[in-house]
């Protein structure tokens, strides 16, 4: 690992530039001048191979309104009578065709724990989920997501084994240090060391583990590595990849004596990323999964010329915050920054309530004061919740992640659900609303409780938003009106295909934020050609609120209401919102 200089500053490379010569200057700042030009030949013929090799180009704009995500594992839907992939493939074709434009499936190459997130081999489909061949026919019918999962690999990976080894080139791809190295500086994710002992041919040595001891981290001083995964990004665009995700990319460089996050290196390799996309692919998409405070986040859209897309990371802490109190001011309060920063061209938000990694917490740091934090995540153990935690400089620790079916994170406690599935789908509304690209995941889509027995099996505490479908058991509760994965589903499949019909929930349309009550949250997003305005007002309370019509468009009275779950009241200049209502208040202009 180099340490000769430590938390460089970002170097100033002109993004007007042409690529190739941005590709030059980046590989200067990161391994010097001497190495750029021999670094650079060996990526030029990488991105020559690709032309070759590959079957398709990725075509189209980057998104529109009728782009809307589904995140799922692979596995997600079983049957017995087909791979997983293929069920995967048939629920969304028999169920969803209409509902999204892409899929992003979760690591389905083969892994040796984390659910995927351990690679073994980053070429292959792990054989119990399927074949190249059933992502090939998906993506055919659908835009698929794929992760390159870049800051680390499984001990069970042949790279790895080569390290114990002393086979060249792999047994340089890891980092390596003395156990008495002060790491202290280090910003970690997790409680467990940083660094893990392995037994080598050579004796005993210690290895850089960000995450846990099944994941080395992979060490990007050394161009072999950021070739591989070059190489890598490739083969998943040729295979079917419309987007690719960057997993736990904020700790992709390392440099002692600095926090090892959000590095210099580790944005300009991120935009080298993007850089070699725009010469071979131009059309697919980087998107960053940084799960850090919204200041660090952001920074990943750099001046437009590196993450197309990132994560709204505060969104589903912020709108469970919001539900669970019953009030919007830290929401408001974030939004109308948003509303205030903006977002360069050509660059996007994800949004999202939840994922296979449950609910950050630290995207709430500088939000929600940490008493109402800490409340509400009491709260949450009483639904069911399990809260992880981080080590800190000092040596404390402090939350990380809350573990929970956000499904159910809305569920009472104390038996009384009357409007447990209304503040659900309030929440879900919104993430659809809000400017961005939405996504929902799985459990969301299904209603899934907390898999309690999963956690009990596979001992993570993850496992209670991961559960595993039958197919037949999902299409029996799908079809009974009466349950509540039944009644969430019904209203999930009515209301997407009307909101990819909207022009004015555009990704880049404008969006306005109404401060109009403690208890509502209100914005306009407003078409880019101003063909329709549509104003988003939700009661995020149990009360009924009187709002003044002042306060919202003057032309509210007019407007038609895309939703159709609550009746609107406007009497007397003052519009009447029943306890959890939402609308969509869609006004057309000729």
């Amino acid at each position: 690992m180099s340490t000769a200089e430590l938390d460089l500053p970002f170097p100033d490379i002109p993004s007007d530039l042409p690529a190739e010569q941005r590709i030059v200057a980046r590989l200067a700042f990161l391994y010097g001048d001497e190495r750029a030009a021999e670094i650079d030949r060996r990526i030029q013929r990488l991105l020559k191979t690709h032309r070759q090799l590959r079957t398709r180009v990725v075509q189209g704009e980057f998104w529109s309104q009728r782009d809307v995500v589904m995140i799922t594992y692979g596995d997600s839907v079983q049957s017995s009578t087909h791979p997983p992939l293929q069920t995967l493939h048939n629920f969304i074709s028999d169920y969803l065709s209409d509902a999204f434009s892409m899929v992003h499936i979760l690591p389905f190459f083969p892994w040796s724990s984390d659910d995927g997130f351990s690679v073994t081999d980053f070429r292959a489909v792990k054989q119990d989920l399927g074949t190249w061949q059933d992502i090939k026919r998906l993506s055919e019918d659908i835009d698929v997501t794929m992760d390159l999962v870049l800051n680390h690999c499984s001990r069970e990976n042949l790279w790895f084994v080569d390290y114990i080894f002393g086979e060249e080139p792999a047994c340089n791809y890891f980092i390596e240090l003395d156990p008495s190295t002060n790491l202290s500086m280090v910003t970690r994710p997790r409680s467990s060391p940083v660094l893990s002992g392995v037994r080598t041919q050579t004796g005993m040595r210690h290895v850089w583990t960000t995450f846990s001891n099944d994941q080395i981290d992979l060490n990007y001083a050394n161009p072999d590595v950021l070739i591989e995964f070059i190489d890598i990004l490739l083969y998943y665009i040729r295979r079917g990849a419309r987007m690719i995700r960057l997993d736990a990319v904020a700790y992709l460089w390392k440099e002692i004596g600095t926090s090892c996050i959000h590095l210099a290196q580790t944005h300009q390799v991120v935009k080298l990323f993007r850089d070699v996309l725009e010469l071979v692919e131009p059309a697919a998409l980087i998107m960053t999964e940084t799960n850090v405070p919204h200041a660090e986040n952001i920074a990943y859209f750099g001046d437009g010329d590196e993450a197309h897309v990132i994560y709204q990371f505060s969104l589903p802490p912020l709108l469970l915050h919001a539900l669970f109190s019953g009030k919007s001011s830290y929401l408001n309060a974030w939004a109308k920054g948003l509303e205030q920063f903006g977002q360069p061209p050509n660059c996007t938000y994800l949004n999202f309530t939840a994922s296979h990694d449950g609910v950050g917490l630290r995207p709430l740091e500088g939000l929600v004061p940490a008493e109402e934090v800490q409340y509400m995540l009491e709260a949450m153990r009483e639904r069911g919740g399990y809260i992880s935690t981080k080590s800190n400089q000092d040596g404390t620790e402090s939350p990380y992640e809350l573990n929970i079916s956000y499904f159910d994170a809305f569920r009472d406690p104390a038996g009384d659900n009357q409007w447990h599935i209304p503040m659900f789908m309030v929440s879900q509304i919104i993430s659809l609303s809000f400017k961005g690209i939405p996504a929902v995941y799985i459990h969301c889509l299904t209603a899934t409780p907390n898999d309690k027995l999963g956690v009990e099996r596979t001992g993570m505490t993850r496992s209670v938003n991961r559960r595993k479908w039958d197919k037949g058991e999902l299409e029996f509760l799908i079809g009974n009106a009466e349950s509540e994965t039944g009644q969430v589903f019904a209203l999930y499949r009515r209301l997407l295909p009307i909101r990819r019909e909207q022009p004015a929930f555009h990704p880049d349309a404008e969006q306005v934020i109404y401060i109009v009550d403690e208890a509502v949250f209100c914005f306009e997003r407003i078409a880019l050609d101003d063909s329709q305005r549509i104003l988003v007002i939700a009661n995020l309370s149990p009360q009924t609120v009187n709002i003044n019509a002042h306060l919202l468009p003057d032309d509210l009275g007019q407007r038609e209401d895309l939703l159709e779950l609550n009746v609107p009241v406007i009497s007397q200049d003052v519009l009447q919102l029943e306890p959890y209502a939402i609308f969509w208040f869609s006004q057309r202009t000729p």
